[in-house]
Parts: structure tokens; C-alpha cells; sequence
């Protein structure tokens, strides 16, 4: 499906691209240059900035190659077993076990370790 998309790149990618880089600079010069204006005005110009240029990189080739990734990716998202509750329960009461037993082994390892250091020096 991928090559389909990229046989049928078009000729006007590079400045598509061009164009998304310069909203996204005019919207970080922007945001600096109105600094004293409310936040929520710079954030609904900043989000209405990203969707155009959002919109304009999903019209390039890779664009719609990372739209076309990313359906993929909630597909393969929805084959995924989830752990039930109780296994999920389980799970974390082990690994909260072994973090304290490791934990007592450290600590008694360092407590002989500084007591050895101790005897040592004097």
C-alpha cells in the first residue's frame, strides 16, 4: 500500500514542506513577538497554526505515508491481549516484592561494605 502512495509523490512536496516550516517559525516568532497578549489568544493562534500546517504536511507523500502508519498502528493496537485485572494485580504485587527483597540485599550489602570500609581505616 506503501508504494502505491510513493509512485504518486508529488512535484510540489519540497515546498509544501517549505511552507509548513514557515507557519511553524511564523508561529514561534509570533508567539515571542506578542508575548504581552493573553495566553489564551496565543494558544488558539498557535493550534490553529498547527492544524493548517498539519493539514498541508498530510497532503505531502510522506505525510500520508505516516496517516496510512499510523491506521495501521491502531489496527495492530486492537489485536493486542490486554492483561486482565487480576493478572495485572499479580504482576505488580511480584515486582513490588522483588524491589523489596533486592532492596534489603542492597542494603544490608552496603551496611557490611561501609562496616568492612569502617574496620579498615581505623
Amino acid at each position: 500500500m506503501s508504494s502505491k502512495i510513493e509512485s504518486n509523490g508529488s512535484k510540489l512536496d519540497g515546498l509544501k514542506w517549505l511552507v509548513v516550516v514557515a507557519l511553524v517559525a511564523a508561529g514561534v516568532v509570533g508567539n515571542s513577538i506578542y508575548a504581552e497578549q493573553s495566553l489564551l489568544y496565543r494558544v488558539v493562534a498557535l493550534l490553529a497554526i498547527a492544524a493548517v500546517a498539519g493539514f498541508i504536511a498530510f497532503q505531502t507523500v510522506k505525510g500520508a505515508s505516516f496517516f496510512l502508519h499510523m491506521k495501521e498502528a491502531k489496527a495492530e493496537i486492537r489485536k493486542v491481549v490486554w492483561p486482565t485485572r487480576q493478572e495485572t494485580g499479580q504482576t505488580t504485587l511480584m515486582v513490588v516484592g522483588v524491589v523489596i527483597i533486592i532492596g534489603f540485599l542492597l542494603w544490608g550489602l552496603d551496611t557490611f561494605l561501609g562496616w568492612v570500609v569502617s574496620s579498615v581505616i581505623g
